[in-house]
């Protein structure tokens, strides 16, 4: 970790910047973009970077809303990676503890990116400009990553080569606790089937008819039988997308569902994929019709890098429990209020939270906010989440931190969590984070054996299994 009066005066520098940074979440939480549309949120952060004194790169990987900004000179490069886009349907009145709609069907930050991204900016542009003050070499870079709900910016920028030279990559998410917590989630393929018919009336032709939704729900029927037969920790997920039109009295001629297939590892999604193909193909078979497989988004499961998350709990010690006051924990409360014990207990077990830092106590829920630190038992645990983070860390040792944003017992992608969206007490938890990866990419910096370290381990855990991109060359995002 950096010295004391290297970590003081890092802080320093964040808590001085600290207003600007959750002015851009909010006005980014105001903005509530979904993949790929996140031209206000992009302009904004680049913005922001480029008043910085940071160069630029936009309108990279195919995705007009993706860009790189860099600062500094040589080796080491470190990236802090940073998230911006929305989610539909999650429309929500900030600082309420009820279901509010701002504007009915719209879209709004279920998981909290408006944070992430802003606080990644704030550790990269803290960080470079420590850096600047005290003549040290090494280049921080910033990558604003849209899509990574449903679109793979990540994998996306992987695929074209952006993360070649970087040394280590940062990041952070929003969660109801503090800490880091080393998870290895789950691969996720996605596919679009659509089936093609022919029209007929219901009633006097519909002998002539050949119904592409009848095709759709053979084939989640299909898919429900499989998941007996798959493995125990795979998930599959469908939604019609369309069902063929609203009229009862004519037999469907087009019809599509989308897919979304998770597994352990990529190999184990590709194949159950692949099974599920054979069952979309048989639906058509059945039902006379005809059925197009479209392949859209893929992310690889983590690659957990043990090294640089005890270097990020390190700094968490250090930099000690974010700094909540009463007003904080009474909105929290009334947040937790909402939810059932059961959802409490719940989130607790997802998080794994056993012991507490600073309180060597186990964590029960009873304090609506995590006001210490997760201890951190150097091990990965299984999370059935996807995220396309997972193929920064198979091309660069990767690492990420959680923060308090939320009450104990919010799940993400839930009108709670937009809700505490632009709370004091989530801007105290973003600005903790900001803090915590500053520091570790400082430690990075300067550093040899912490760097060589985070690769070698990296190095021996991608030896068995080089990374492969998911997404075929000839498939672009879905702009």
């Amino acid at each position: 970790m950096p010295d004391t009066a290297a970590l003081q005066s890092l802080t320093k520098t964040i808590d001085i910047l600290a207003p600007d940074f959750t002015a851009i979440s909010d006005k980014i939480w105001t903005f509530a973009e979904l993949k790929f549309e996140e031209v206000q949120s992009s302009d904004l952060l680049v913005e922001t970077l480029k008043r910085n004194g940071f160069s630029v790169q936009q309108d990279i990987a195919g995705m007009k809303t993706a860009f790189v900004g860099e600062y500094g000179r040589g080796k080491p490069v470190i990236a802090f990676l940073g998230e911006y886009d929305a989610l539909a349907g999650m429309s929500q009145k900030a600082d309420v503890d009820q279901p509010v709609a701002m504007a009915p069907g719209g879209s709004g930050h279920g998981c909290g990116h408006n944070l992430l991204g802003s606080g990644s900016l704030l550790a990269a542009i803290s960080l470079a400009k420590h850096l600047e003050a005290n003549g040290l070499p090494g280049t921080v870079r910033y990558y604003g990553c849209p899509g990574e709900e449903g679109g793979s910016g990540k994998t996306f920028m992987v695929r074209a080569g952006l993360f070649a030279d970087v040394d280590a990559a940062l990041t952070w998410h929003p969660a109801p606790f503090n800490g880091v917590r080393s998870t290895n989630n789950l691969a996720v393929l996605e596919y679009y089937y659509r089936f093609r018919g022919i029209a007929a009336h219901a009633a006097n032709a519909a002998h002539l008819g050949r119904s592409a939704l009848d095709a759709v729900e053979l084939m989640n029927v299909g898919v429900n039988f499989l998941r007996e037969h798959m493995p125990q920790d795979c998930r599959v997920h469908y939604a019609i997308t369309d069902a063929g039109g609203r009229a009862a009295n004519v037999v469907q001629a087009n019809a599509e569902v989308v897919y979304l297939v998770r597994a352990p590892e990529m190999s184990q999604a590709l194949a159950l994929a692949e099974r599920v193909d054979q069952v979309a193909r048989g639906a058509a078979m059945m039902t006379g019709t005809e059925v197009e497989i479209v392949f859209d988004t893929a992310a690889t499961n983590l690659l957990p890098n043990l090294t640089l998350e005890n270097a990020i709990h390190d700094n968490l010690v250090s930099i000690g429990p974010v700094p909540f006051d009463e007003a904080d924990i009474d909105f929290a409360r009334k947040i937790q209020s909402t939810f059932t014990d059961e959802a409490i207990k719940s989130s607790i077990r997802l998080y794994q939270i056993k012991k507490d830092v600073f309180s060597n106590d186990k964590i029960d829920g009873s304090t609506p906010l995590h006001l210490g630190l997760r201890d951190f038992e150097g091990q990965s645990h299984f999370r059935a989440g996807s995220t396309d983070v997972g193929d920064v860390s198979r091309v660069t040792p990767t690492a990420q931190c959680w923060a308090p944003t939320w009450a104990i017992g919010t799940n993400p992608h839930t009108w709670q969590v937009v809700a505490q969206g632009q709370s004091a007490g989530a801007h105290k938890a973003m600005i903790h984070a900001a803090k915590a990866m500053a520091a570790t990419g400082l430690d990075l910096m300067t550093s040899t054996q912490l760097l060589n370290d985070a690769k070698a381990e990296w190095l021996e855990k991608i030896k068995e299994q080089p990374y492969v991109c998911p997404i075929p060359e000839d498939v672009m995002p879905a702009v």
